[in-house]
């Protein structure tokens, strides 16, 4: 029987909802900010919906080959939303969507990944991995995103 599995993770960015959406669904800064992503293949841009690219991930297992299809990008006004699916044999389906929202310092980001019809629950162990990893990938974008900012702004 398959186990609906989802965690979100949220930081605050010091940029424009915008800024922030547009880093993360470029796929090409994922290795920036994500450690298990080893190689990406897409353009260098936000992905729009509709299109695909190709992710190569690390896990303990060794190298996954990922293939994701964007099915959802609201480009934000006050908020935002990006929305792209892939699938791997262990943990099936994966749904990974990325909102910010405006605040009165720049954003809220939220990362949330889901796996709707993961083959079993995942342990106590895996789930703080991916706290973990989830901490160290949103400090990532929150200073990616900022040290743009701050070189967009030194440059006007």
């Amino acid at each position: 029987m398959a186990e609906a599995f989802e965690l979100s993770h949220d930081i605050e960015i010091e940029a424009p909802p915008a800024a922030v959406l547009d880093y993360v669904s470029n796929p090409q800064t994922w290795p920036e900010w994500m450690p298990a992503t080893h190689r990406i293949d897409s353009p260098d841009r936000p992905m729009q919906a509709g299109e695909a690219f190709f992710e190569k991930w690390a896990t303990r297992q060794g190298e996954v080959q990922l293939d994701w299809r964007v099915v959802d990008r609201v480009d934000p006004g006050a908020s935002g939303r990006w929305e792209a699916h892939t699938a791997t044999a262990f943990t099936g389906p994966i749904v990974c969507v990325y909102t910010v929202e405006a605040t009165e310092r720049g954003c809220r980001y939220t990362r949330t990944i889901g796996n709707p019809q993961r083959p079993k629950a995942p342990t106590a162990d895996m789930v703080q991995r991916m706290h973990d990893e989830a901490a160290v990938c949103l400090a990532n974008i929150k200073a990616g995103v900022e040290r743009r900012q701050q070189v967009a702004a030194a440059g006007d």
